[in-house]
């Protein structure tokens, strides 16, 4: 699927199909070629009038192969997709409609795969055979899951013939998956990922095996990072990259990217420079940790480790304030008493900790004054551009993340994207943005007069 900035609505395609087949263990082409025949026997499936699409959150059946027969009359080939998400909103009482204040990405419109059971047509008499001979039987469960791109414009007839070529495309790379990770009788599962690429590129769906680590399928990135040509210093591939679609909700309840509900400043002639990829908004009193008045440089520091893991440079799970310090003691920075204190730590200890727990390098920028701020947009707009990572910044007795700048070059007008650990309310997005607890800051924002130090974290060259 190619998703483009034009594209009002994603249609994607899920459903469970059972994968079953007998292999000979001693006969390793018997094997393959039975393999091959239950992946066939699949794709024929899919391709038969037997396949329907259940529209979710309404009670429209599509049957894409019947020249798209369907239980609502006046829906057709020709008939334009936007009328199926218009049915599906209409029939769920305007229930899924967006809290949030603006839209971020396109509407998913979700199908449901089934298959029918019975088939029209003349009854045959079965016929049964018993063949003597010892073999494996295998069943596993294959989770497809398909998605088109599409206009509001476009025919519901061209979005249900897509889905069904890209359903038996990904049948086929399910089966090259199997075939390369088989060992003997054992097979592993087949599971499909979604990624969107930078600029025009789009969405493309990657099947990886069950249970093979990201660490072990380094090869494969390569191959992929060639054929879409992508630099090879950062990931695109790793399991941790994988599109998030914007109905479903994050299992783990932080919020991510409040930033991107935002307005742009309004400095003239200014480049906005922010941060790069995915992050999760840590702050204070979440994971009923209550640290409000020592806790900010912790949870700045959260955030940054959330950036790292969401960006597949590390599996490592988001550190907890008992974690970090005993990370620090680890390094010899602190007495082993540290450990379930409330001392506050700062940018020299965040720069620690990340090289300790992640191997992170940091560069760290000293400003004697808050007042000098206001002339260091050039340092940070570059390192957004070349880098991307959110920046701790400390000064006096608090810490702030830092997403990005708007700074003139012409005139030195600056606005910094602030995200205030200090918070202690709910996971409220509306609260969280109009009340600026995500927002931008004028240079006025600092003390004038307290020093800062500010940890710019660096990204390890890596796929």
């Amino acid at each position: 699927m190619v998703l483009t900035e034009n594209s009002a609505l994603i249609f994607r395609l899920r459903g469970v199909l059972e994968f079953s087949c007998q292999l000979d263990s001693s006969d390793e082409t018997q094997g393959q070629s039975a393999i091959r025949k239950s992946f066939q026997a699949l794709r024929s499936r899919v391709s038969s009038e037997s396949l329907v699409f259940s529209v979710c959150n309404s009670a429209v059946l599509l049957w894409p192969n019947k020249g798209l027969q369907s239980t609502a009359e006046h829906l057709t080939e020709g008939t334009p997709c936007r009328d199926i998400q218009q049915r599906t909103e209409a029939e769920d009482g305007g229930s899924k409609k967006s809290k949030r204040k603006r839209d971020a990405g396109p509407s998913v419109v979700n199908l449901k795969l089934l298959l029918e059971v019975t088939a029209s047509g003349d009854s045959r008499a079965l016929s049964l055979c018993r063949e003597a001979k010892q073999q494996h039987s295998v069943r596993m469960p294959l989770c497809v899951d398909c998605v088109f791109s599409a206009s509001g414009q476009d025919s519901l007839g061209s979005v249900c013939s897509f889905l069904v070529g890209a359903l038996c495309g990904q049948l086929s790379d399910m089966e090259a998956v199997v075939l390369k990770y088989r060992k003997g009788s054992s097979l592993l599962v087949p599971q499909p990922f979604h990624f969107q690429l930078p600029e025009s590129s789009g969405l493309v769906t990657v099947i990886y095996p069950a249970g093979v680590l990201d660490s072990q399928l380094l090869t494969v990135r390569e191959e992929l990072h060639g054929k879409y040509g992508l630099p090879s210093d950062r990931p695109y591939f790793r399991r941790a990259n994988a599109f998030h679609f914007p109905d479903e909700a994050y299992k783990d309840g932080y919020l991510r990217n409040p930033h991107i509900y935002l307005n742009a400043p309004n400095v003239e002639e200014a480049m906005v420079s922010v941060v790069r990829g995915v992050y999760s908004y840590h702050h204070y009193m979440q994971d009923r940790v209550d640290d409000n008045g020592w806790g900010c440089a912790y949870r700045s520091l959260q955030t940054i480790c959330s950036w790292f893991q969401q960006q597949g440079y590390t599996d490592r799970a988001v550190p907890t304030h008992t974690e970090i310090q005993q990370a620090l003691v680890d390094v010899g920075d602190k007495e082993p008493r540290f450990v379930g204190s409330r001392q506050w730590i700062g940018s020299i200890e965040v720069q620690a900790v990340l090289n300790q727990l992640l191997e992170v390098t940091s560069k760290i920028l000293f400003v004697s004054r808050g007042s000098e701020l206001a002339s260091k947009g050039r340092e940070l707009a570059n390192h957004f551009e070349t880098v991307g990572t959110p920046i701790m910044i400390g000064g006096g007795v608090l810490a702030h993340t830092i997403l990005g700048v708007a700074w003139s070059e012409t005139s030195g007008d600056i606005r910094f994207l602030i995200l205030d650990p200090h918070y202690t309310g709910g996971e409220d997005l509306q609260i969280i943005t109009d009340k600026g607890w995500c927002g931008w800051k004028g240079p006025e924002f600092w003390d004038q007069h307290a020093y800062y130090n500010l940890c710019l974290p660096q990204t390890p060259k890596t796929i």
